[in-house]
């Protein structure tokens, strides 16, 4: 099908960013690192020589915007399919249709996808042979990090070129030039924007050019309700922006982004940063849950016996927002990233586990040393199970010079105590009760040596 209704969409009561769309690759704003002189995706349009691409970027950015230049820059039958609405049927029609028409008139097809990361395995892997072939060229749009969403194989037959958000002086030409078009944008209305107000609208909404000229539509509207001078004030943009949205999927790339932001920033003993991207994900729609979770992991992970406190903190931050739950329960969210974020930090319980674990997938199960065992019955006890077992009640509560770990790991050290908090004073006890041992082993006298 074709990809445009251009009629429909330049229509006077199609929304603004609809009709603002650029029709030529001289029209389009921003994205000078891919379509700058002598880059490779603006020649590459300019030349009718499309490779197969992903186009990969936030929302706004001029992902469809691009394929709809190329729609008229090109001479290629141009196709779209929606990876929503869209199967592997479907493909196949558009590829079938794609080989008669090379075949009857010589003519290639572009075949756009648009949110091409919702298309599954399978129907990514009906794409490839065709795009390897030539059959078609892939124009693939996506919001998340294709390194996530798309095959490896798709990949490696595709260039990817990242769109970035629009700054505020591309988005100031863009709000212009609404302004002033009589055919397609605002003209008719007369209108003029306060100095201020632009930069609100362009600062407000975060590089996303659509985003932008429906809140400057949505402001227009407001300006011609109230009547009076045809002039867009600050308390208008406010008004328009006021039910925006803020950039966070919850399952893509944004997500993970503004997640290891949250963590990195109460590792690195910033509750300033700590709490406000804590609050990203929470004002984005994110479950609180999430976030306490994460909380709960970094109070042991990151900061364990350096402050064991902080983990008391985090349990009751989650068992007082079941009760509270939103919004009271912000406040006990807040106060538990904020105590975690200005805690002592040690990973050292992380490192200790993980080292033990990786020794016991590379040694295996090491057999318990007998003076451990437990000798529950008569024979055990006369094989030799629990014989030397020294009770450290009994003496003092160290039993100095006695060892617990398997034989070939004897002096492995896993728990490496931090100089932070508390763990100062674990590190200085058991190097204490170390250095007994050491001078407990020194005054043993030697064992007579076994004849050969």
């Amino acid at each position: 099908m074709d990809l445009f209704d251009h009629s429909a969409e330049h229509a006077k009561d199609a929304p603004l960013a609809n009709r603002m769309r650029p029709q030529h690759l001289s029209e389009v704003v921003g994205q000078d690192h891919l379509l700058g002189k002598g880059r490779l995706l603006g020649a590459a349009i300019e030349r009718d020589q499309v490779p197969s691409m992903i186009l990969w970027g936030p929302p706004g950015t001029g992902k469809t915007t691009l394929a709809q230049v190329i729609a008229h820059e090109t001479k290629a039958r141009f196709v779209t399919l929606s990876a929503v609405l869209s199967g592997v049927a479907d493909l196949r029609k558009e590829v079938a249709a794609a080989q008669e028409q090379r075949k009857l008139y010589g003519r290639p097809t572009v075949l756009f996808v648009d949110e091409i990361h919702r298309f599954n395995k399978a129907q990514q892997d009906a794409l490839l042979p065709h795009v390897e072939k030539g059959t078609v060229v892939l124009i693939g749009a996506t919001t998340e990090n294709p390194s996530f969403s798309v095959n490896a194989a798709l990949l490696s037959r595709a260039r990817v070129f990242r769109l970035e958000e629009l700054a505020p002086d591309s988005l100031t030409t863009l709000v212009q030039r609404a302004l002033a078009d009589h055919d397609r944008g605002l003209g008719d209305l007369s209108l003029g924007i306060q100095d201020n107000a632009m930069k609100m609208l362009t600062h407000g909404t975060q590089g996303d050019a659509r985003r932008t000229l429906d809140v400057l539509e949505a402001a227009a509207k407001h300006v011609l309700q109230r009547g009076g001078e045809a002039i867009i004030q600050v308390a208008d943009i406010e008004q328009a922006l006021s039910s925006a949205t803020l950039l966070y999927d919850k399952s893509g790339e944004e997500h993970y982004n503004v997640v290891s932001a949250f963590i990195k920033s109460m590792r690195g003993n910033d509750p300033d940063a700590a709490v406000y991207w804590m609050m990203r994900m929470l004002e984005a729609g994110e479950d609180p849950l999430f976030v306490l979770r994460r909380m709960l992991i970094f109070a042991s992970e990151d900061i364990g016996n350096a402050d064991p406190n902080a983990l008391r903190i985090a349990v009751a931050a989650d068992a007082a927002f079941a009760r509270l739950g939103m919004p009271e329960g912000l406040h006990t969210l807040s106060q538990c990233c904020l105590y975690l974020a200005s805690a002592p930090k040690s990973n050292s319980a992380y490192v200790a586990f993980s080292e033990a674990s990786a020794d016991i997938k590379k040694l295996g199960a090491l057999p318990v040393p007998m003076h451990l065992r437990n000798a529950v019955t008569a024979d055990m006890k006369r094989w030799g199970y629990g014989e030397g077992y020294r009770y450290p009640h009994n003496e003092g509560g160290h039993a100095a010079g006695a060892t617990y770990l398997p034989d070939s790991l004897q002096g492995r050290r896993y728990y490496r105590p931090k100089a932070a908090g508390l763990e100062l004073k674990i590190r200085e006890r058991l190097e204490r009760l170390r250095n007994s041992e050491n001078a407990s082993a020194s005054n043993e006298p030697d064992e007579p040596k076994q004849p050969e």
